[in-house]
């Protein structure tokens, strides 16, 4: 299926609501992704994105069909590991397990290595989140290991793996 990632929109706020108010999509996100996912939570995050623009970074929607189905992100990080960037992303559960979200992957990483002065991307998915894992492993990121018991959401202690693309391996 053919999609697009591109900036943030106002009018994106509606569509954005709509499709990030889900369970299954929080459930795999840090507790800064809300539940629920309120209009404002939507306009807020816009205008976030619109004001920092690319300084931090690349925050794109994932347009699919005409209208906002997901995020993608490529966060840039700082002190010590300012040559690396951290990669996150959500998309809307019915365009799941159509190799969008791969190809969304490479494409911001493609850019984000072209755009900043970085020689990893890595990427940290719940270990029993085998949707995500498979979108990394996918797009060419290999995985450095599993952190036992690393984090804890709702109430439950899970562990996390750690993957990364190296700026050598995406030139090649």
């Amino acid at each position: 299926m053919r999609f697009q990632l591109r900036h943030w929109r106002m009018e994106d706020a509606e569509i954005l609501a709509k499709t990030a108010d889900n369970p299954k999509i929080a459930a795999n996100l840090r507790n800064v992704f809300p539940h629920p996912y309120t209009l404002e939570d939507a306009r807020w995050f816009i205008n976030d994105c619109i004001s920092r623009g690319d300084s931090h970074g690349l925050t794109r929607a994932v347009e699919v069909e005409g209208k906002a189905a997901g995020c993608i992100a490529v966060t840039l990080l700082n002190d010590v590991y300012e040559k690396s960037a951290e990669l996150g992303y959500w998309l809307s559960e019915e365009y799941w397990r159509q190799g969008i979200m791969s190809q969304a992957v490479q494409t911001i990483c493609r850019e984000a290595f072209q755009t900043f002065d970085i020689v990893r991307i890595f990427a940290e998915p719940f270990a029993h989140n085998s949707g995500s894992r498979g979108v990394l492993e996918k797009a060419g990121f290999t995985c450095e290991g599993t952190m036992r018991n690393g984090i804890y959401k709702n109430g439950q202690v899970y562990s996390y793996c750690i993957y990364s693309l190296l700026r050598e391996e995406m030139e090649q």
